[in-house]
């Protein structure tokens, strides 16, 4: 019994589409999508402080769009119609 009601609800969740988000949120979202895709990102700290005395810290990004050879503006394209079921209402603004 237990094992027929997670299978039916598991099958419920699978007819639910995401519901769409605004154009203008999803353009925010996909701008930092293109951005990844244009190439590695990362930033690195130094420091110091009088409780630990200096620091550091670096990080690096790589996406798969990157990756993959995908051109930004499609990225950001195909993302923004992904989540709002539209096409943009502006161009990308990257770097």
């Amino acid at each position: 019994m237990r094992q027929t009601l997670l299978i039916l609800g598991l099958l419920g969740l699978t007819g639910c589409d995401p519901v769409p988000i605004s154009p203008e949120r999803a353009a925010d979202i996909c701008e930092a999508q293109a951005r990844a895709a244009q190439g590695p990102t990362g930033r690195i700290a130094i420091g110091t402080n009088s409780n630990t005395g200096p620091f550091t810290n670096a990080e690096i990004g790589i996406s798969g769009d990157y990756l993959a050879g995908r051109d930004p503006v499609e990225v950001y394209t195909n993302c923004v119609i992904a989540r709002s079921g539209s096409g943009p209402i502006r161009p990308p603004r990257l770097r």
